[in-house]
């Protein structure tokens, strides 16, 4: 029965020592949340890097059709003068 107590004794001390863990977690949550400002920055990367592909895959899959509008926009100029 003595071994019996000890060993409820010792979970119960695990499971305080456990709970106080996720108390010390949880209260240092909100903090963690607020401090994002790096996230914001990685992902305004990320979002620029994408858009960076899409315009040169865009501009190579159309690279016939914008260089003649291309040209189409220096003769409308050179015939203003």
């Amino acid at each position: 029965m003595n071994k019996m107590k000890k060993t409820n004794g010792i979970i119960m001390q695990a499971r305080m020592q456990a709970y106080r863990m996720i108390a010390a977690f949880q209260l240092g949550m909100p903090e963690r949340l607020r401090d994002q400002k790096g996230q914001g920055t990685t992902e305004y990367a990320i979002l620029v890097g994408v858009l960076v592909v899409i315009a040169i895959i865009a501009i190579v899959a159309f690279k016939d059709k914008i260089q003649v509008l291309w040209d189409n926009i220096t003769n409308a100029i050179n015939s203003l003068s």
